[in-house]
């Protein structure tokens, strides 16, 4: 059998999982070992007992993962294990990494700069709206938004960044082919066009009580960070934040008013220790080593430094060349809604290209200023 398909195949099935494939992949040599080993050599590796073992015999002869595969093709979807280079990186790492991802849509490598936004399905409307912020200034700044597609605060984060232009991937808790929560169809599909929808569970796997708990470890495994905008103390947001922090990954949350249910997972979060979150500016401060430098060594001043900008923020940089400008100076020269400035601006800043003063006052850097151009 080919390692990849004998990859599909232990996906598929039941009883087994990440860990235990993992432990009979390094005791047998490979996944397609698994195939040939006796129930002796089954038996000997730790953590598989009689039952394990007896339903592994069983379905080995019984699943097809190329018969999987290419349902999975005729649906529009990859399946991509970890032998594929499609397989992302980040989830390496991880414990219990998946074994497969069903991927409809596409995984890229910019895609290493996630973050997750996260929270509650009864959200508030403040909730929606901030999540909704964060996913369209982090869309604008040129990050993927990670998040669960489940009602509230997910769809809002992913609705965000895809109006900020940016690439967002929902992490299902079913497989691809039974989408859950159902009204969430038209929302996969603008997602598979600007990112990607991914699940671990084979084609046929329904929704349960377990799934959505254990896919949260991917949400929070494909991002740098998770921001939780609105939970209750327990919940399946603050289960994706403590993975965050056994994967050794930033938390952040965002702060509410403390007699909504809404603020208690937030503010317990804080409380021990997670950044507080206004807006996009406080999670991408957390990763400034992601941002390009603009600077050379101190005391150097590169000749020529490339910062990619869109049209729109190229516009604002030539209206800021001549002297720093009040904000809604800048709008009405480049003729530009405030709410896509914002966003805009936002943008720049992380690029290094302008900096905020006090008094709604935008400037560019010296450095920029200094350069010939700006690509």
């Amino acid at each position: 059998m080919l390692e990849r398909w004998a990859y599909i195949a232990l996906n598929m099935m039941p009883g087994v999982g990440p860990v235990g494939v993992r432990r009979l992949i390094s005791a047998l040599g490979s996944p397609a070992a698994v195939w040939s080993a006796t129930e002796e050599e089954l038996l000997a590796v730790r953590g598989m007992g009689e039952k394990t073992v007896g339903r592994l015999l069983r379905d080995r002869d019984t699943v097809d993962p190329e018969a999987e595969e290419q349902r999975a093709w005729a649906m529009g979807a990859m399946v991509v294990t970890p032998l594929d280079a499609e397989y992302p990186n980040q989830l390496s790492t991880l414990h219990d990494p998946p074994l497969v991802l069903y991927v409809r849509g596409s995984l890229e490598a910019s895609d290493a700069r996630s973050v997750a936004v996260v929270g509650s399905r009864s959200a508030s409307a403040y909730g929606l709206a901030t999540a909704d912020r964060l996913g369209y200034q982090l869309g604008q700044c040129g990050w993927t938004v990670v998040s669960g597609l489940a009602r509230g605060i997910d769809t809002a984060a992913h609705r965000g960044a895809l109006k900020g232009g940016g690439r967002t991937v929902a992490v299902l808790g079913c497989a691809i082919d039974r989408l859950y929560p159902a009204e969430s169809e038209g929302l996969a599909e603008e997602i598979v066009r600007q990112g990607a929808v991914v699940s671990e569970y084979p084609l046929g796997r329904e929704a349960d009580r377990q799934t959505f708990p254990y896919r949260n470890r991917i949400v929070s495994g494909l991002s740098l960070g998770t921001v939780v905008v609105e939970s209750d103390r327990k919940g399946g947001s603050m289960h994706t934040a403590d993975a965050a922090m056994e994967q050794g990954r930033s938390v952040f949350a965002v702060p509410g008013r403390v007699d909504l249910p809404g603020a208690r997972g937030p503010h317990y979060l804080l409380k021990n220790g997670a950044r507080l979150v206004e807006s996009a500016e406080d999670v991408l401060a957390e990763f400034e080593f992601e941002m390009p430098a603009l600077v050379a060594a101190e005391g150097t001043l590169p000749a020529r430094v490339e910062v990619v900008l869109s049209p729109e923020e190229r516009r604002v940089v030539e209206a800021l060349w001549q002297a720093p400008l009040q904000v809604d100076e800048v709008a009405r020269a480049c003729s530009l809604s405030s709410a896509l400035l914002s966003g805009i601006l936002l943008s720049l800043e992380m690029k290094r290209v302008l900096r905020s003063l006090p008094g709604g006052v935008v400037e560019l850097r010296s450095e920029i200023r200094n350069l010939k151009e700006v690509e």
